[in-house]
């Protein structure tokens, strides 16, 4: 833990001559990606960079549901000029190519946060190129363990790596991924300039998350799984979104591209808004709190934050944990029934 060295060695300063843990997670998030990685000191730091890199004006096409700051940063460069937001439903591979027509920047996020859609990655990634423009991805939900966009294509990979790469919901923090090493280098000076380094604690906890990745993705994911299939046949649940259910309408394309279908879920109580809140409110082992990918499963109601408006109201997101599944059932299961 050092923000100075001593003069002579390799660094000077670690803000812009980096840190040895830093270095450490770097050299892991972008063996596991198959890029350069550059550190954050949040998920936004990173998504900020990526934009700050774009022409003045640029059109940019995104996802229209999808990490709402990651919206908010597009919409206010709008606002003042600096960029040309196009929303689209990035699970509509047509519509998403023909508002590619003339941009600069095609941003992916799949699965979608939080109606979990999963866009045709490969598709929009060779229409992106033949129209010329770059491709961020946002590959926070699935990780690296589950798909790597770079593979496909994809020009920059972005994580807040306070969710699962973390892992226990102690840190913030973020990655990007390029798949050319001067494109990393060139948001390492953006990095610098403003003053979104990572802490060294931080990127030593990250650490510490990955060596536990697996072991958490694999019986988070088999925890939601199950979930999923249980709200889906039951009576006082009107909708479940999640990729591994065979008639999910993303179904087809999460087996064909990722190796997993990941720890997050969302479905919609009979009863509208006031029944979701009842709900969160109701359930002891689930935690109602915000974020995802931690080892204890979340839950909340989404359309409650300003930027949601596209959500169904009473849409429950569920980042769904390692505890014990008949445990995490017999809560939500209970909650429930006792707010019919």
């Amino acid at each position: 833990m050092a923000s100075n060295y001593i003069a002579g060695s390799e660094r000077d300063y670690s803000r812009g001559g980096g840190n040895p843990t830093w270095d450490a997670l770097e050299d892991v998030i972008g063996a596991l990606e198959g890029g350069t990685a550059v550190c954050f000191s949040s998920g936004m730091g990173a998504v900020d960079a990526v934009l700050d890199d774009l022409p003045p004006g640029a059109p940019v096409v995104h996802p229209e549901v999808a990490y709402m700051n990651m919206r908010a940063n597009i919409a206010r460069r709008q606002e003042s000029g600096r960029l040309e937001a196009r929303a689209v439903d990035i699970t509509d591979t047509d519509a998403t190519l023909a508002a590619c027509d003339g941009a600069k920047l095609l941003w992916i996020e799949s699965p979608t946060n939080p109606l979990l859609g999963i866009a045709d990655v490969r598709a929009l990634v060779a229409g992106a190129k033949q129209r010329g423009l770059e491709v961020a991805f946002d590959n926070t939900v699935a990780t690296p363990l589950l798909q790597r966009p770079l593979e496909h294509g994809v020009d920059i990979v972005v994580h807040s790596a306070t969710k699962l790469i973390g892992g226990h919901s102690d840190l913030l923090l973020g990655v990007a991924v390029c798949a050319e090493p001067d494109r990393a280098a060139r948001l390492r000076e953006l990095q610098n300039l403003a003053g979104s380094t990572p802490g060294t604690l931080e990127s030593w906890l990250a650490l510490r998350g990955v060596r536990t990745l697996h072991l958490r993705l694999d019986r988070s994911q088999q925890n939601a799984h199950e979930l999923a299939r249980r709200l889906a046949s039951h009576p006082e649940v009107d909708r479940v979104r999640y990729p591994g259910l065979e008639d999910d309408p993303g179904h087809r394309r999460a087996r064909e591209l990722m190796r997993g279908f990941g720890s997050m879920l969302a479905f919609e109580p009979r009863g509208g808004p006031d029944r979701a809140d009842a709900i969160c409110d109701r359930v002891r082992v689930l935690v109602s709190a915000t974020s995802l990918g931690g080892i204890e499963t979340l839950i909340e109601r989404r359309a409650k934050w300003r930027g949601e408006e596209l959500v169904p109201a009473s849409l429950l997101r569920l980042s769904v944990g390692c505890e014990h599944v008949e445990d995490l059932w017999d809560d939500l299961e209970g909650a429930l029934e006792a707010t019919k």
